[in-house]
């Protein structure tokens, strides 16, 4: 498997330094720019799948950086920022990042929110079809609608994410957190039982006895998976 590419950029020859050796370490492979100017360039010809962008830089800001490349590419963006006022950090959202995280931080916390962005892509990108079918399983992601053995299930808007995610990647185990980043996204802050309820009523709606499913499977300790009945 190709490792993920990662851009780094920071006007601080220890702060990408630093980041890119962690990230390294991670296996990914790391590139790095020190000005805005030089990020663009490297963003265009190099097309890497997230780049940690710092939000003060010379030549270009971040925020222009940001806002240039959400126009023409789809690399995820993780803002660092050394601002702390909750405007800047909505600005950086706004502009298109993914993502943020305030100066100074732990490098691992930077790798556990690259990690994050990058496996909440490839979840979106497995269940970005229009029509998703495993084993009786039916979801219609453009009208709205899900099936089972061609009857049509009435789910909530939640109810239909989780069963969409789930069945994107038959067999394959979800943890509650995986879940909620996917579903809820990084704004929920609550409980994360939630899922469980959600998946009670999923089941309540889709399983012959739900005491007893066989369709959603809870992993003990770890999590949830789809079994298609094929």
């Amino acid at each position: 498997m190709t490792a993920r590419k990662i851009l780094v950029v920071d006007d601080e020859t220890a702060v990408r330094s630093l980041v890119s050796s962690y990230l390294k370490r991670e296996g990914y492979q790391v590139s790095e720019a020190s000005d805005g100017v030089q990020a663009l360039r490297k963003a265009r010809t190099e097309h890497p799948d997230l780049i940690v962008l710092d939000l003060m830089l010379p030549e270009i800001d971040g925020l222009e950086i940001c806002r240039v490349l959400r126009a023409e590419s789809d690399s995820f963006i993780l803002m660092l920022t050394a601002k702390t006022e909750e405007a800047d950090k909505l600005l950086g959202l706004g502009m298109g990042a993914d993502d943020y995280i305030t100066k100074p931080f732990s490098p691992r916390e930077l790798v556990a929110r690259v990690k994050a962005i990058l496996r909440r892509g490839a979840h979106e990108t497995a269940s970005d079809a229009a029509v998703i079918r495993s084993g009786s399983i039916e979801i219609d992601s453009n009208r709205h609608i899900a099936k089972i053995n061609d009857r049509e299930l009435d789910l909530t808007a939640r109810e239909f994410d989780i069963l969409k995610q789930l069945a994107a990647r038959p067999g394959m185990v979800f943890s509650r957190e995986q879940l909620l980043e996917m579903v809820w996204g990084y704004s929920y802050y609550g409980d994360p039982r939630v899922v469980d309820v959600h998946v009670a009523k999923l089941r309540k709606k889709m399983e012959k006895d739900p005491a007893s499913p066989e369709i959603i499977i809870t992993v003990r300790g770890v999590g949830y998976k789809l079994v298609p009945d094929d």
